[in-house]
């Protein structure tokens, strides 16, 4: 007989919980990093704010894919979506550093769109490079 924690549903329970746990988490750590508030802006119709934040989603969800199909523990996925998470973050600052002619969350609360696109682009983009590179 199979052991309970060996089960598909409940491996499939623990791994989902885990990522969206985490992504919370990891949400409310690029929610002190940014000038503005988030959630916020967003219910304000901000529309780069959005882009930006779900990029940031889709760019943690998407590091956990990764994780989750290169890794048989929970502890190694979970440690694998934090290096991940930890890359992206460094990304966000890269970015910051990389336009010195104008700050990119002022833009963004200002709702520049085509910041906001390009901050979402590279959330996406970065999150298919670093989950390329996930053991």
């Amino acid at each position: 007989m199979m052991n309970f924690w060996e089960h598909a549903l409940v491996e499939t329970a623990a791994r989902y919980s885990v990522a969206v746990l985490c992504a919370v988490l990891f949400l409310a750590i690029f929610e002190v990093v940014t000038k503005y508030n988030n959630w916020e802006q967003i219910k304000k119709g901000n529309f780069s704010v959005a882009m930006a934040t779900g990029g940031k989603i889709f760019g943690i969800s998407n590091i956990f894919r990764y994780s989750i199909l290169h890794n048989d523990s929970l502890l190694e996925m979970m440690g694998w979506g934090l290096y991940g998470f930890v890359l992206l973050l460094f990304g966000y600052f890269i970015f910051e550093f990389l336009t010195p002619s104008f700050r990119i969350d002022d833009e963004i609360e200002k709702d520049n769109r085509a910041v906001g696109f390009i901050s979402m682009v590279i959330s996406v983009g970065l999150s298919f490079v670093i989950g390329a590179n996930i053991n």
